[in-house]
C-alpha cells in the first residue's frame, strides 16, 4: 500500500482527489491539507510514501515547502502539481529535488501512475514538462568539459525514453521488456549519472549530451 499525503489549496480540486485516490487499488491517503505551513511537521506524523504539493500554495510556497521536506527527510518522495508550466518554477522545483513534476489533470487515473512511478523510484514528467526541461537545458545550459559516462545501449534507450517523460510501464512498452526489467535500468542509470530521481538524470543526459 502506498501512502500518500496531498498538499492543495484548491478545495474543489483537493476534494476531488480525496474521495478519488482512497478507492485506487494500493493507495492510502494519509492526509489532504490546504496550505504547506505545517508540511514538515505532518510528513513527520504521518511518513508517507509520496508526497503531492501543489506549487502554488498560500503562506508558504510549494517550492519552499519542498525544500523544508528534503532538508528534513531527504529520502521522502515529493511530486509537485501545478496548472502552470512556466520555467523558472519548472527549473526550482527540479533543483530543489522534486521526484515528479505533474500538470494538473482532470483523469485522476493519470495521478494513480504517477504516484506508482515516484514510489517506485522514477518519477513522472507530464509530457509538456518534460519537453520544456528538454528546451531549457538546449538553450540555457552547455556542458563546460566532456564527462565520460558509460551507458550500455539499452539504458540509453532507456534513458532517452526519461528524457520524453514516459512512465515505467510506457518505457516497457516502447524498449518491449519487462516492468522489473526498467526498474533494473533506470537504476544503474542513477548510480552511473550518480543521481537519485529522474528530473536528475533528464537534467545531466541533456547537460552531458548523453542522448
Amino acid at each position: 500500500m502506498i501512502s500518500v499525503l496531498l498538499f492543495e489549496d484548491n478545495k474543489n480540486f483537493r476534494e476531488s482527489l480525496s474521495l478519488y485516490l482512497p478507492s485506487a487499488e494500493g493507495i492510502w491517503l494519509s492526509g489532504a491539507f490546504a496550505d504547506a505551513t505545517e508540511a514538515v511537521k505532518l510528513v513527520r506524523k504521518y511518513k508517507p510514501d509520496v508526497v503531492l504539493m501543489d506549487i502554488q500554495m498560500p503562506h508558504l510556497s510549494g517550492i519552499d515547502a519542498l525544500q523544508a521536506i528534503k532538508s528534513s527527510s531527504k529520502d521522502t518522495k515529493v511530486m509537485m502539481q501545478t496548472v502552470f508550466e512556466d520555467d523558472d518554477k519548472v527549473f526550482a522545483a527540479i533543483c530543489a529535488g522534486a521526484n515528479g513534476y505533474i500538470l494538473k489533470n482532470p483523469r485522476p487515473d493519470t495521478y494513480v501512475q504517477a504516484i506508482v512511478d515516484v514510489y517506485n523510484g522514477g518519477s513522472h514528467l507530464s509530457p509538456s514538462i518534460a519537453t520544456k526541461v528538454l528546451t531549457m537545458f538546449q538553450h540555457q545550459f552547455a556542458k563546460s568539459e566532456q564527462t565520460y559516462i558509460q551507458l550500455t545501449p539499452r539504458e540509453k534507450e532507456v534513458l532517452q525514453c526519461m528524457v520524453k517523460g514516459m512512465s515505467y510501464k510506457m518505457i516497457a512498452d516502447a524498449c518491449d521488456i519487462s516492468f522489473n526489467t526498467v526498474h533494473t535500468h533506470i537504476k544503474k542509470i542513477y548510480e552511473k549519472l550518480h543521481v537519485n530521481s529522474a528530473p536528475e538524470a533528464v537534467v545531466k543526459a541533456l547537460e552531458w549530451k548523453l542522448v
